[in-house]
Formats: structure tokens, sequence, C-alpha cells
């Protein structure tokens, strides 16, 4: 029997369709496995190795203790949905109607799925920055549309702001962001943020940003398109508290956005998870009122986690960009006579007991050239790891 369906189309836009139409497995999932074969350290995939505040893990076991065990309300605990706007009037002086205007969803890879599933029609288009998380190209596949890109260029990973009005057009429906970005660690400019806006306008464009970064950044702060003017009748917010608070496993997410966008939204989520998380959604509304202090803490944390891995690939021979977000890194193993990335990272474990990701993972077949060589590590790690990650990729080199 013969299995078709939107799988295919899913697979094919997140690059995993072959020629003889079997799913390939995923290059994290790949690495993934390779580490654990060889008992190298694994920089590859994005979880920390530590858990995250003790106030938000008690809360949660607080909260199974309590009885928080059973499904919670549609749009999630009322309690939850207030930290989420008291968050945003907080940190980004947004008034956000908790009763309205935030969802929560099975983690933001949900949140996003069930807007570009509420809110494209069969062959509208959507701009993306590229390199992209890779479940952008499946759900943009899943809902039937067409994906188009704006390639982010080493070493500041930045767009060309005249390519990336070339394509934005009257045919786009979303423009999807990452900033703080992943793989890359950039983050938007204001002056990129509004142009954006300024598009969205133009073309009557819907905006869907993801902020699952927002607190892991390095010096600058972050700034939610949301805030622009002309910006929030027209975006969707979406983040999580899986990277903040290092709770991946979780899978608490949410977003903000009008109530008629929320509605639609919801229409769809209904039907992928219903609901999740019951005991982990108050202790997740825990988290974001923690003091500033935590939040500070946690990128200051991050931050020098970064700097030991940027100094160690740095003297390993690599060409290393500085990211101002994100807990990921991006190296060029040009230099050390590697052009092919994926083939450098499938040999990485032998050659330093270490593994890392391509970019290309990232990247469709357009733009795929000017980013073979590069690859992304994940610094999310203790710092003990992290120097043995360092003294082991040293040896590259030598």
């Amino acid at each position: 029997m013969a299995v078709t369906g939107a799988w295919q189309r899913a697979a094919r836009g997140a690059g995993l369709l072959d020629a003889d139409g079997t799913v390939a497995a995923t290059i994290f999932a790949e690495m993934s496995a390779l580490a654990t074969r060889t008992g190298a350290i694994n920089l590859g995939q994005g979880f920390p190795d530590q858990d995250g505040p003790p106030e938000v893990l008690e809360a949660a076991i607080a909260a199974i203790r309590e009885g928080v065990n059973q499904y919670p309300p549609g749009r999630g605990m009322l309690d939850l949905r207030e930290a989420i706007a008291e968050h945003q009037q907080r940190f980004y002086g947004l008034h956000v109607d908790p009763e309205r205007e935030v969802l929560v969803t099975a983690g933001a890879t949900e949140a996003l799925a069930a807007t570009l599933l509420a809110l494209i029609e069969p062959g509208d288009e959507v701009v993306t920055l590229e390199p992209f998380y890779d479940a952008y190209g499946a759900l943009i596949a899943l809902a039937d549309a067409v994906h188009r890109t704006v390639p982010l260029r080493a070493p500041h990973f930045q767009p060309d702001l005249d390519e990336l009005r070339h394509a934005v057009t009257d045919r786009t429906r979303i423009i999807l962001l990452n900033t703080p970005h992943n793989p890359t660690g950039a983050m938007l400019p204001r002056e990129t943020l509004e142009l954006i806006v300024a598009l969205a306008h133009e073309h009557d464009a819907i905006i869907v940003t993801d902020e699952v970064y927002e607190h892991l950044t390095f010096g600058e702060a972050h700034i939610p398109i949301a805030t622009l003017p002309g910006a929030r009748e027209r975006t969707v917010t979406i983040s999580s508290g899986g990277k903040t608070f290092s709770t991946t496993g979780w899978k608490i997410g949410w977003l903000s956005a009008p109530p008629a966008l929320v509605q639609a939204i919801l229409a769809v989520k209904q039907f992928l998870t219903y609901v999740n998380g019951a005991p982990f959604q108050p202790a997740m509304a825990a988290g974001l009122r923690l003091p500033d202090a935590a939040f500070t803490g946690i990128a200051d944390e991050l931050r020098s986690k970064r700097d030991l891995l940027h100094a160690g690939l740095t003297a390993a021979g690599f060409t290393v960009s500085q990211p101002q977000g994100t807990y990921f890194i991006v190296a060029d193993a040009a230099p050390l006579g590697f052009e092919d990335a994926v083939d450098f990272c499938r040999r990485l474990p032998e050659l330093a007991g270490v593994v890392a990701v391509p970019i290309t993972a990232f990247v469709g077949e357009t733009h795929r050239a000017q980013y073979a060589s590069l690859v992304r590590f994940a610094f999310c790690k203790r710092h003990e790891v992290l120097e043995r990650a360092a003294a082991q990729l040293a040896g590259i080199g030598r």
C-alpha cells in the first residue's frame, strides 16, 4: 500500500525527502546518535545539561502534588496567561490582554504550526531569513505555501535590505522572523525591523516572530517587533520558557496577538494538542515572575560560556563569529582545510571527540554553497564540559 499525504510536503519542506520517497533522518538525529555511539561531547543539539532555576522546578513539583494533573483550559491557565501579559509589560512596555490576546501552546513549535496552518491559504508565500530553524520549512510546506528566503551572510549574519524588499511582495502572507536567531546568534537591528513593519503594511502581510531566545542576549537588548509603531496590530509574537529556564522537555510555549488572530490560531491549535503540561504551566508562571536579577544572571552565565567556547574554537584555528544572542556559535572549518561541513561534522568525533552540526542543515539548495564550511556549536553546557571540548578541539589544528 502506498502511503501518501501531507507528510511528503513536510519532509520535502525540511529537505528530508530522498529521491526514492523515503524520509531521511535529520542531521540532528544523526549527530546525536553519533555522539552516543562514540562517547563524544554533544555540542550539536541545543539542549542544556543543567536544570533551570530551583524556584521553577519546585513550583512544578508542588503543582503535581496539589493535583494539577488534568486538562487545563484550552487557552492555557489564566495564571500563566496573566504572567505572560505581566512579562510583556514589564520587559517591553507592551500591554496584552491575558483573556483575549494570549494563547499557551505545546512549545513554540506548536505555536508556529498552529499559526501557519491557521493563517495561510494554499499558494500563499511565507518569507523567512536563511538559515532557518528546520521546522519552518516543514510547516510552510505542510500548509501548502511557498517558502521564500532572504540569506544572512557571514560574518555578521544580517539580511541585505534590498533583498528583503525584493522578497516581500503582494503574494506574501506571512513574514516569519527569528530574533535572536538560531543558528547564527544574530539579532536584527531596529532599522531592519522597521523596514519589515513597513513592508508588512505595504503588502498587507502578517508578521510572525519567534522570540524564544529573547532573554539569552549579550550586551544588546532584544527588541520585540510588536513594540514598533504600526506593528502590534499585525504581529503574532511567539516565545517559550524552555530556553530561558532550561526546561526544553516541558514544552510550554505561548503566543500573543490581536484577538482575531488568536481566535483563528486557537481554532487550529485545539485540534493539534488541545492542551498540555498542566503542572508545568504554574511553574512557568513562577519563572516569568522571577526578579530581574534572575534573567540577567541567566544571560551572564551563558555569556561566560560563549566566551569560553569562542576562545577554544579560535585557538583551534576556526574563523569564529561572535553571537549576540542564543546559545549557539558559528565557526568556519575552511581555515582548517575542511570545505564540507557535513563531512567535517561526521569526522569530528574521531578528530576531536566532539559533535556539532553543519549550518547547511538550516538552508535550502539555492544558497547552500555560501554556508558549505560553516558549523554550529551549542554552548549551553557546563563549564567543565566546554573546557574539555575546547581542549579536544585544539588538537585539530596541530
